[in-house]
């Protein structure tokens, strides 16, 4: 019978504590945590948590290491997420990886039919032409470009965006584009995106995208949000007139600040010229001279 070996206190002190880049604070090497692809090591906690907020916003796919800096650009293995997270979550995170893969794969697409959320093939030789589809599970046969019913020998209207619902979800093919659905696509990366309530101004998590709900017209340089003063999206920012006339009060004295500041700051600058210009000449001509014997 074998005993457990007393280890005293001081021994346990000594201990290396090894200190995590996310939350900067050192813990024993047991609650730490290393990604096996660049060896970069964090806490266990602030990884689970840094895991758990991508997939539950639907940023990534393939999560990357927390460390913007790591040399060899890892990312965290399908075992290592599944170890850290609730079995829900890593449901979801299957379901994102799935439902990317169709989205990539010229040659699958989902079902337009709100009431189907089947894969459907498309023809291998040429997926890009927009083609008959037939699914096998609900028997509707749309076009592979528009969804919208097959119109053979027509062209896909112009006016209706390509691919712009997720499984499940209603085509838009008989949508106006000022219409409210609760899902649509970011007009530049093509990311899903899901509006359960507030303004009308959207900004896509991954690439940063500002743009209006209804119409999806840039917002990018409308700081002021003058686009919901005029045309059909007149007023339906979500915002009462009071709230926006103090962001747009806001917005005018950040720029007013910068604007003070520069002024003043500007003959300060000129007179400094001089000196950094004589100080540059000085060092450069420091670094010209022989080196003492």
């Amino acid at each position: 019978m074998t005993t457990a070996r007393y280890r005293p206190t001081w021994d346990l002190a000594l201990d290396p504590l090894v200190s995590c880049k996310l939350c900067l604070g050192e813990f024993p090497l047991e609650k730490m945590t290393t990604i096996s692809q660049c060896q970069c090591i964090f806490c266990t906690l602030c990884l689970k948590q840094y895991v758990e907020l991508l997939i539950k916003e639907g940023l990534e796919v393939a999560i990357s290491c927390p460390d913007a800096a790591c040399p060899k650009r890892g990312h965290l293995l399908e075992n290592e997420i599944e170890c850290m997270v609730a079995t829900e979550i890593m449901q979801r995170y299957k379901k994102l990886q799935f439902e990317r893969e169709v989205l990539l794969d010229p040659c699958r697409t989902w079902c337009p039919s709100s009431s189907c959320q089947a894969v459907c093939h498309l023809k291998d030789m040429e997926p890009t032409i927009p083609q008959s589809v037939e699914c096998t599970s609900c028997s509707l046969e749309f076009c592979s470009a528009c969804k919208g019913n097959w119109h053979p020998g027509q062209a896909c209207l112009e006016n209706i965006p390509v691919a712009s619902y997720l499984p499940g979800e209603t085509s838009s093919f008989f949508k106006s584009e000022d219409d409210d659905a609760p899902i649509k696509r970011c007009p530049k990366c093509k990311v899903y995106i899901e509006r359960d309530e507030g303004c009308a101004q959207m900004m896509c998590k991954n690439c940063k995208h500002a743009f209006c709900w209804y119409c999806l017209e840039s917002l990018d340089d409308d700081f002021l949000l003058i686009h919901y003063d005029k045309g059909p999206c007149r007023n339906k920012l979500g915002h009462s007139r009071a709230s926006v006339i103090w962001h747009r009060t806001q917005v005018v004295g950040i720029f007013a600040g910068f604007g003070l500041l520069l002024l003043v700051a500007s003959p300060f600058l000129l007179l400094a010229t001089p000196f950094v210009l004589c100080c540059k000449c000085k060092c450069s001509k420091g670094d010209d001279d022989p080196l003492p014997t």
